[in-house]
């Protein structure tokens, strides 16, 4: 079990920017501020469902080593660290879910740990290099996860220079918070609240609300049950905005090879009956 006494002083940044959303009562808000903070959470949300998420951790497709570098910037900018250190967690997550050995089991450890106590953790501040070795031998990848602060950094600065105060409020601290929330409901809340079509072993569940909100990511168990897949939404009617992005993208020969879940996992007497309280 971890040791919940330590503290990781470098999660002060994280903390930080929750607490800088509270200016916003003194700031204000217009509709520009709105649109900025719905905008770049969209566009950053993409850069971890569609980068850090299905890309770095799970090689759901091809891309070029250009764009890949795009995809790494772009997720770092939501100030959820570099791409190695958060697919390494991922893949550990997938290799361990749900027994002791997983960082963020809401059914092991509870909910606040799976949630969000695991990131304010000095012991998952550094990754195993051994899961992510298909990483670690790209230099500019090495190169963003040591100065993976940059890149929100650099969007911080933008974001004000192009809307004063409102801007960095709305556009940045508002706009980063929610992306952190919504990236940690998939940990905890899609492992507690939903229902199941799979038998997987473990609590995943799939979520309409969560993949409206997280671009596709609510169609957890889905996303267990074959973690190599580009679309997590298995079936037309399970909306995955990231995967139609992903699709978009591979008109234009930017993404290839788009991995596609078994044919026989999208037949009736491969689902289960099992379901939670809350859908």
């Amino acid at each position: 079990m971890p040791d919940r006494s330590k503290f990781n002083y470098a999660a002060l940044p994280f903390i930080g920017i929750h607490i800088a959303c509270l200016a916003v009562f003194w700031l204000g808000v217009d509709s520009i501020a709105i649109w900025m903070c719905v905008a770049l959470f969209v566009v950053r949300k993409f850069g971890i469902t569609g980068g850090y998420h299905r890309y770095f951790s799970h090689r759901a497709y091809k891309t070029s080593r250009l764009f890949q570098f795009l995809l790494g910037f772009l997720g770092a900018t939501a100030g959820q660290r570099g791409p190695v250190w958060w697919a390494a967690q991922h893949r550990h997550h997938h290799k361990y879910s749900d027994t002791d050995e997983d960082i963020h089991s809401a059914e092991k450890k509870g909910f606040y740990w799976s949630h969000v106590g695991w990131v304010l953790s000095p012991e998952y501040d550094e990754y195993n290099e051994k899961l992510v070795k298909d990483l670690t031998r790209y230099p500019e990848l090495l190169w963003l996860e040591k100065y993976h602060f940059i890149p929100p950094i650099l969007l911080a600065v933008v974001c004000y220079f192009a809307y004063g105060w409102l801007g960095l409020f709305w556009g940045f601290f508002v706009s980063t918070t929610i992306l952190y929330h919504t990236t940690f409901a998939i940990n905890s809340l899609c492992h507690v609240f939903g229902s199941q079509r799979y038998e997987t072993g473990e609590s995943s569940k799939n979520s309409l609300w969560l993949a409206l909100l997280t671009l596709g990511e609510g169609w957890h168990n889905n996303h267990h049950r074959y973690p190599l897949a580009a679309c997590q939404g298995f079936f037309w009617w399970e909306i995955d905005i990231s995967y139609y992005v992903l699709v978009m993208l591979s008109w234009f020969g930017i993404v290839w090879d788009l991995k596609q879940p078994p044919k026989q996992l999208l037949q009736p007497e491969a689902a289960i009956a099992k379901s939670s309280s809350i859908a």
